[in-house]
């Protein structure tokens, strides 16, 4: 599965992975996802949202438990995140029926569409419609940098989006949601284990900051008639790390766009998205601040205008604890096997339907630590520990 499932989407130059949502390489993920579906004889389905779904057992029986991510990618991501979870899903079924396990409770894979929010700037957008936590409305807004909508895109791929919206039935169905996932960090590298439970996911979310200044002749302009938007997002950008590092939080300024963006012409407009994760809200709310308090004392010194915009925000996940304990009980049977309770600070469909449902996550080790990279990584046997303690987990939830 892993071998089928790499070459996709995967660019020549940078070697990191371009799966971005509703595009030829998010098709071809979702039809191997159906064909391993098929392969298994498992009934598949396509929601209203566009999430795929393979189910062993009826689903209408209701209390399912369900695993898996998602296959897409941010740009020029690694071949880990997300569908490390997808790809371990169908192999601890394959491990399941090779114990000859019984299941009392109908058992569903699942992978979630535009996980990453890298065509339309908004992380989990199809768990977010699923849970509605995203309206109709605010979907039909979201457009990527050419100017298509989320709607368009879909329509495009094949898809009706028509039908998108809350499915509050659907969750109604399931009694447990796990998701694997290669550790972002290097915690479990650390404490030398192989497998870890999520304790809870980092309050996090995504500002846009405009800077507009005045476009003029960069070789006839003196400095000191410039009204240059650059000079106070590159203030900003430095005073977000100080302000990260007071916290012991992080925040990025990852992306950027610059009008006219000539090499010759001062620009009039910078606009730059930051990304700020921190332990809890205040800490958060504290980086925040401070980073836009700061952002305005530059842009005024400089002349600029500043307008800054929340475009998400995704507020502190506690995962399930009775989930989360059960979890640890089963894992916890095996002599050879520790499961170490860690925090993250990525955000994950697990996260948002935790709202609407119990969730739990289990982390595989990434022993650099590097994710959203060409080099994220994971070794064979720790994906293979992996596998084996999500079967050993959907085992106890959902057979006899």
């Amino acid at each position: 599965m892993w071998r089928e499932l790499l070459p996709v989407g995967r660019h020549p130059d940078s070697h990191g992975y371009r799966r971005f949502a509703w595009t030829g390489a998010d098709t071809e993920c979702r039809a191997w996802f159906q064909e391993q579906a098929e392969t298994r004889g498992l009934t598949y389905e396509i929601d209203r949202n566009g999430n795929q779904w393979a189910w062993l057992g009826d689903p209408a029986q209701g209390d399912a438990v369900v695993t898996g991510s998602h296959l897409d990618s941010v740009p020029d991501g690694g071949a880990f995140d997300g569908p490390l979870g997808v790809v371990s899903s169908f192999a601890a079924l394959d491990e399941l029926r090779a114990r000859q396990a019984e299941f009392a409770k109908p058992l569903a894979i699942v992978n979630f569409g535009d996980e990453e929010g890298a065509r339309f700037g908004l992380a989990c957008v199809g768990s977010r419609l699923t849970a509605g936590q995203l309206t109709v409305e605010q979907a039909h807004r979201l457009t990527d940098g050419e100017g298509i909508t989320l709607p368009q895109a879909m329509e495009a791929a094949g898809h009706d989006p028509d039908g998108i919206g809350a499915d509050p039935q659907r969750l109604a169905r399931i009694g447990a949601f796990v998701e694997l996932h290669v550790e972002q960090g290097r915690s479990l590298d650390l404490s030398g284990d192989r497998v870890g439970i999520a304790s809870a996911i980092w309050p996090h979310g995504r500002w846009r900051f405009d800077f507009r200044g005045e476009a003029n002749h960069a070789g006839t302009t003196r400095l000191t008639d410039r009204r240059d938007p650059m000079l106070s997002y590159a203030e900003t950008v430095l005073a977000a790390r100080r302000e990260a590092e007071l916290a012991g939080a992080v925040a990025t300024f990852g992306k950027i766009a610059v009008e006219p963006n000539g090499v010759n012409a001062i620009p009039s407009l910078v606009r730059g998205w930051l990304d700020s994760r921190a332990a809890d809200q205040e800490s958060l709310d504290q980086v925040v601040g401070g980073i836009e308090k700061a952002a305005r004392e530059y842009a005024q010194a400089h002349g600029i205008a500043l307008d800054v915009v929340r475009e998400s925000f995704t507020p502190v996940v506690e995962f399930d604890h009775a989930l989360r304990d059960e979890l640890a009980r089963i894992l916890g049977t095996g002599a050879d096997l520790k499961v170490p309770v860690l925090g993250t600070g990525a955000g994950h469909d697990a996260g948002i339907l935790s709202g609407s449902i119990p969730t739990a996550m289990l982390f595989v080790r990434n022993p650099t630590g590097v994710s959203h990279s060409p080099a994220e990584s994971a070794a064979e046997d720790d994906c293979a520990a992996g596998v084996l303690a999500l079967a050993d987990v959907l085992e106890g939830l959902a057979c006899r």
